[in-house]
């Protein structure tokens, strides 16, 4: 399998940290983080679990606030403004959470339709359905529409939440642990979603990862974090080509070729 090449885009910085800090008590995440997230790219983070990899999203879209450093995203500083700035960036951010985050209770168009009525109630009702069947059929779903959670599988389950995200037609999109418990063949499909909302809604994102195979497959660049910092940024090849006892192992347990 061959990795992604970095985007032939600009250098338009979507996103921009520097000297990021976090600690919870004495235990410290992030030890002085510098990241950029140049517009239409995905960027991968990768790193080893407890590591701070979800904290850094968490953080970037005000979920978390740093113990020092900037947080720049679509050029305002996340950590200065209001309340209602921040609810209205955070439109412009989806975040593919982990499990989905599905309403049981509800059909997987009333799923869609939620956060879409929600916050853009100027829509019609046959605007609210046509875009509701737009991203379904982004993710290959459309013939679940009036099906419940609890009758899709997992990997089915993740290409809703992706397209419960992208109905709000977000800038940026965060993935957080996209192929966490999903078979190595449903695997493959979402890192190929993953692709094609990039390509289709011209998306920049961030995909937080601790799965090789995704990262090779879908990130233009990589970024590891190692202790604390990103030490390690490039290709797939170039984070990986090196003597580093603390990436070697990473490489050699994990990656599948």
């Amino acid at each position: 399998m061959e990795s992604r090449k970095p985007t032939e885009s600009g250098k338009e910085e979507v996103i921009t940290i520097r000297n990021l800090y976090k600690a919870f008590g004495n235990f410290e995440v992030l030890k002085g983080v510098d990241l950029e997230l140049y517009r239409g790219e995905n960027l991968v983070v990768l790193g080893k679990s407890g590591t701070g990899k979800s904290v850094l999203i968490k953080i970037i879209v005000g979920l978390l606030t740093p113990d020092a450093g900037d947080v720049i995203v679509l050029n305002q500083h996340v950590e200065h403004i209001s309340y209602k700035e921040l609810l209205a960036l955070r439109l412009k951010v989806g975040f593919s959470f982990q499990n989905s985050a599905l309403y049981d209770s509800m059909t997987v168009a009333e799923n869609l339709k939620f956060p879409l009525v929600r916050n853009q109630r100027h829509l019609t009702k046959g605007e609210v359905q046509k875009a509701v069947e737009t991203v379904l059929d982004a993710v290959g779903l459309l013939h679940t529409i009036n099906q419940m959670p609890s009758e899709l599988s997992g990997g089915q389950r993740k290409r809703i939440g992706i397209a419960r995200t992208l109905i709000l037609q977000p800038e940026i999109m965060l993935y957080d642990e996209p192929t966490a418990g999903l078979d190595p063949i449903t695997c493959l499909e979402i890192n190929s979603l993953i692709n094609e909302v990039q390509e289709r809604f011209h998306t920049s994102s961030i995909v937080i990862t601790h799965d090789l195979t995704c990262a090779k497959a879908v990130g233009n660049r990589v970024a590891m974090l190692l202790d604390g910092k990103f030490e390690r940024q490039g290709t797939f090849e170039e984070v990986f080509n090196t003597d580093d006892e603390r990436v070697k192992p990473f490489y050699e347990y994990n990656f599948i070729e």
